[in-house]
């Protein structure tokens, strides 16, 4: 049987997406080459084909989660580029019960970290988060620190809630965590 021309190239692209979603939901220790490659029809042996080892794929679908968070991230905020959208987008209920969807930086970006591994690409994905506090925020002195001070609450507030079990405590911290950085945009 012969396959298209781009099957290799598809097959790259489904490890990848596939490799994301269980590293973000699951933990990049937590999942087992084999079976991301048995969920997608594919051996194990098969994966050489495509990457070097695991750390190749972590790094190459820690690209492709960030890729695919600047296109949603775009799509939901559409022309706006305010602070208090991106607020409200990244501590949506739905991130929080999605995280195989949302942002790599609580789970692929944190186990990294933890295991002496940063990832350059994990300092271009806060750079981008950085400079979109920034640029949504009226012009005052002290943006930069206070877009780094927001972008650790929003990390830290949706790890929060989804480490807790009680629904209302997850939904109280992410509410909470809204409403006080809000105030702590300046005023125009």
């Amino acid at each position: 049987m012969r396959y298209a021309e781009d099957h290799k190239a598809q097959t790259h692209q489904r490890i990848l997406v596939e490799a994301g979603a269980r590293f973000r939901r699951d933990g990049i220790g937590a999942t087992g080459l084999q079976p991301l490659m048995k969920a997608l029809g594919l051996t194990h042996g098969g994966f050489y084909a495509h990457f070097k080892s695991k750390d190749d794929l972590v790094e190459k679908a820690l690209r492709c989660a960030v890729d695919s968070l600047q296109a949603s991230r775009a799509e939901k905020l559409g022309n706006d580029t305010s602070a208090q959208a991106f607020i409200d987008m990244y501590l949506a209920p739905a991130h929080r019960l999605e995280p195989e969807n949302g942002c790599p930086l609580p789970t692929m970006s944190s186990e990294l970290g933890q295991r002496g591994q940063p990832s350059e690409i994990t300092d271009e994905l806060i750079h981008s988060m950085l400079a979109a506090l920034q640029a949504g925020m009226p012009e005052g002195p002290d943006n930069s620190d206070k877009a780094v001070m927001m972008m650790s609450s929003l990390v830290g507030a949706l790890v929060l809630a989804r480490s807790a079990k009680d629904p209302q405590l997850a939904e109280h911290i992410l509410k909470t965590t809204r409403e006080q950085l809000k105030q702590q945009i300046p005023k125009a």
